[in-house]
């Protein structure tokens, strides 16, 4: 079964879903309004192992999460799956035209979908995100078996719901902000408590979290750990926001009794052994953007630079050393660091790699 939503969440925390869109069997479409029918009955089919194929699923996700307190068990992504065919993060649009030659319309993607009745434009332009959706998915599951892939899409499919289900938790807010992650001790702690405040706070109010506090005020307050009413005005950005007096109390309480962060399940080396590790990172690098034109797969799929670092230094938890990628890149790996390859290039900018006695 193919599934899609259309939702707003201009200035709001959680999406407002305005459409369902669904296709089964030989050609059948069906659109749900959300805002005149019951969605419950979804959370018990999501349940069941139909396989739900979407496309960029990770918003119709969180909207179905809100709206039936449920995602699909089953889920196939077409974007990932695409990502294992040799396209990096392809729209509908490309995929449509890449494997059936159908231009989907454009003009409706900004419409209001929360109008109502909606128009015959809008919903046929709505429909058309799910018309051929279930085309695609056997394209792709046929090639995918051929190169021995669909467990591997299958895996990361299950892995993708499996991080979708942390994404918005309070608990993880701070991961998004870069700068606090550099943080330490006291400091660390207090800007993991209140980006944890914030995500709360706005969901309670159902506002977007910035508009709660923006990420320069969060970092600003962690770095210089107001005391008082008086510091917590000086602290730069928050002169721009309107905050009420109540959540400037809250702010100063959270930063009086801050909970402690969550340690890092990579732990940093000293800057001197980072150091030391820059060689074999850019080298395992270099060889999984060969690896990936070589075989067409995303190399945003295959590892990003954390998981690269994680295997540099020696942790046995490495993403590379594991499942799918273990096969593709774990040996090899391992193989360029303990020295018993090495790299060479071919003349035309590509790397060999030759066994040393």
């Amino acid at each position: 079964m193919a599934i899609d939503t259309e939702f707003h969440r201009e200035g709001t925390y959680f999406p407002k879903v305005a459409l369902i869109q669904v296709a089964w069997g030989e050609g059948n479409i069906a659109l749900l309004d959300p805002l005149s029918c019951d969605l419950n009955s979804f959370s018990e089919l999501f349940e069941t192992d139909t396989q739900f194929v979407m496309h960029a699923a990770a918003q119709d996700l969180e909207v179905f999460s809100r709206v039936c307190g449920q995602v699909p068990r089953k889920l196939f992504d077409t974007q990932i799956a695409a990502g294992f065919l040799g396209l990096s993060s392809p729209s509908l649009a490309v995929l449509y035209q890449q494997y059936l030659g159908v231009t989907l319309p454009k003009e409706d993607r900004m419409t209001n979908w929360l109008l109502r009745p909606l128009t015959e434009k809008q919903k046929s332009y709505a429909a058309s995100d799910v018309a051929h959706l279930l085309e695609i998915y056997e394209l792709q599951k046929n090639r995918l078996t051929e190169l021995g892939r669909l467990s591997w899409v299958e895996d990361e499919c299950n892995s993708f719901l499996e991080r979708e289900s942390l994404r918005r938790s309070p608990d993880e807010a701070w991961r998004k902000i870069k700068e606090l992650r550099r943080l330490k001790g006291k400091s660390k702690d207090v800007g993991y408590s209140i980006s944890k405040w914030r995500e709360l706070e706005a969901a309670k109010l159902d506002i977007p979290v910035k508009r709660v506090l923006s990420d320069l005020v969060i970092v600003s307050i962690a770095q210089q750990i107001p005391k008082t009413l008086e510091e917590l005005k000086k602290i730069r950005g928050f002169e721009n926001q309107k905050i009420r007096n109540s959540h400037q109390e809250a702010i100063l309480d959270v930063v009086s009794n801050p909970s402690i962060a969550p340690q890092e399940s990579k732990e940093k080396k000293s800057d001197s052994k980072s150091s030391d590790l820059k060689a074999a990172v850019a080298l395992i690098t270099a060889y999984i953007y060969q690896l990936a034109r070589d075989v067409e797969i995303d190399p945003s799929l295959l590892g990003s630079r954390s998981d690269i670092e994680a295997l540099v230094s020696g942790d046995k938890e490495s993403r590379l050393l594991h499942g799918w990628r273990g096969v593709l890149v774990g040996k090899v790996s391992e193989e360029i660091l303990t020295g018993k390859v090495s790299f060479a290039f071919d003349g035309e900018n590509r790397i060999l790699l030759e066994p040393r006695n």
